[in-house]
């Protein structure tokens, strides 16, 4: 394996968390939350916005070698299109109050795990663009609900 796939399978694979022998997709999250903690207070929320595309879109490249190196679709190992897509689902939120990182966290875990539409049809897609394209819309599912909840929350709180 060249020095290129080397290191692609190992941002795909979340630095080597998505071989964890029980659920590699959360254990494979991890880097996207502390990603988000540490840099996510310092950002505007469009800067938040351009590096939630950008982070997502990058996933793309590094899933479709992985993918073609394991030689199955979607391998559980390949979790950057976890770790790469979380910050969509925190753009515009306190990310430094941990009940909304811990919200933000169990809500994409949902929305990943249950894919709704069209989640669950786009994963059919072949290549890197299949493997991160579900995760995107279940991040997006995940950004209107935490939104919600927080709103619900801080109105629930203030009373």
């Amino acid at each position: 394996m060249n020095a290129l796939r080397k290191i692609s399978v190992w941002v795909a694979t979340g630095f080597g968390l998505g071989y964890s022998p029980v659920a590699s997709g959360t254990v494979g999250t991890l880097p996207g939350v502390l990603f988000v903690w540490l840099a996510y207070p310092r950002l505007t929320l469009f800067q938040q916005i351009i590096t939630a595309v950008l982070l997502a879109l990058s996933a793309i490249p590094f899933c479709d070698i992985a993918e073609k190196t394991f030689g199955k679709k979607d391998d559980g190992r390949i979790v950057a299109d976890e770790y790469l897509t979380f910050p969509l689902c925190v753009i515009g939120l306190p990310v430094t109050t941990p009940w909304v990182l811990l919200m933000a966290f169990l809500t994409s875990r949902f929305f990943d795990i249950v894919k709704p539409p069209p989640a669950r049809g786009l994963q059919k897609i072949h290549g890197g663009f299949g493997i991160v394209i579900d995760d995107v819309f279940a991040s997006l599912y995940s950004l209107l609900v935490n939104h919600v909840l927080f709103y619900v929350a801080t109105k629930w709180i203030a009373v």
